[in-house]
């Protein structure tokens, strides 16, 4: 009995302490574990943090390629943008001028290219020729096309004044045009409606800035006829700078006929040609109801 319990006493005992043991070994193995587990899982989030830094960078670098790309695609639109508004800006500006100027003998329209300028010329309140500038509004202005006839200074006014004031240099050209076609108007009205005073051909340039001819101031009573040089040296006027009558046919005058010719001489210097001219016809009807009465 006494062995029976020990040897059962013994079994359990042995039992026991192996189990015991094996516990011991588990609980051992585990502690081993568990560090190299935290270890991998360390590894792995270092990993993943060093993926997300490199993503990271990545994507910043992609950003200031791409803002880079945007700022060199606005700056030519902006650009472009901002000459417009300057083109536009100018062409308000050109618009307003024409309205301001209709008056003056100055109208237009805006073209494509900028504006046509249209200039009406006149004289005594007669319409006369008129004759267009096709300006383009760019920096600087150019000058596409006109009608403007070759012997008008036009390269050097707008030398001077198209790209600094636009106004100047249309009144400018406006002076020029006018006092060309005053001129003109005045040969042309000698010529057509004075005829019967004129003792040879009228002479003229083609600025009608230098006339020559001889005339009567009374056709049917006087035998010599007149000389007269008048000459225009300023080209934005229409009446004479210079004015010389003389007597042909006589080296010296009588008192009467020297008054008469520097009369002559004040009439052309401070009146148009052609009425200087019905004055003398003025005269002569004048003589001729005399004659009658």
């Amino acid at each position: 009995m006494d062995l029976a319990n020990t040897l059962s006493q013994g079994g359990e005992s042995k039992g026991g302490v192996l189990a015991h043991l094996e516990r011991l070994e588990t609980r051992s193995r585990k502690k081993l574990e568990e560090p190299q587990g935290a270890q991998a899982a360390g590894s792995t989030l270092g990993s993943k943090i060093q993926q997300l830094r490199s993503l990271r960078d990545k994507l910043r670098a992609d950003v200031k390629r791409r803002q880079a790309r945007a700022e060199a695609s606005v700056e030519p639109d902006q650009t472009l943008q901002v000459s417009t508004q300057v083109s536009e800006r100018k062409q308000e500006d050109v618009k307003a001028i024409l309205q301001a100027y209709r008056f003056t003998g100055l109208s237009g329209k805006l073209t494509s290219r900028g504006v046509c300028v249209c200039i009406q010329t006149a004289f005594e309140g007669n319409l006369l020729d008129s004759y267009f500038v096709d300006l383009v509004i760019q920096k600087p202005l150019q000058i596409h096309h006109h009608s403007i006839p070759v012997f008008i200074p036009l390269e050097e006014i707008a030398a001077k004044y198209l790209q600094t004031n636009i106004q100047h240099f249309l009144f400018s050209l406006c002076e020029h045009l006018n006092a060309y076609s005053g001129r003109k108007y005045q040969a042309d009205r000698l010529q057509s409606d004075f005829a019967a005073f004129l003792a040879g051909p009228l002479q003229r340039n083609s600025l009608c800035n230098l006339l020559s001819f001889t005339y009567k101031a009374e056709p049917r009573g006087q035998a010599f006829p007149f000389c007269a040089r008048l000459l225009y040296k300023d080209l934005t006027v229409t009446l004479p700078t210079d004015v010389t009558v003389t007597y042909q046919g006589m080296d010296t005058l009588s008192p009467s006929w020297e008054e008469q010719r520097a009369s002559h001489e004040h009439l052309f210097c401070t009146k148009p040609l052609h009425q200087v001219f019905a004055l003398f016809a003025q005269r002569e009807e004048r003589l001729d109801l005399k004659l009658v009465y």
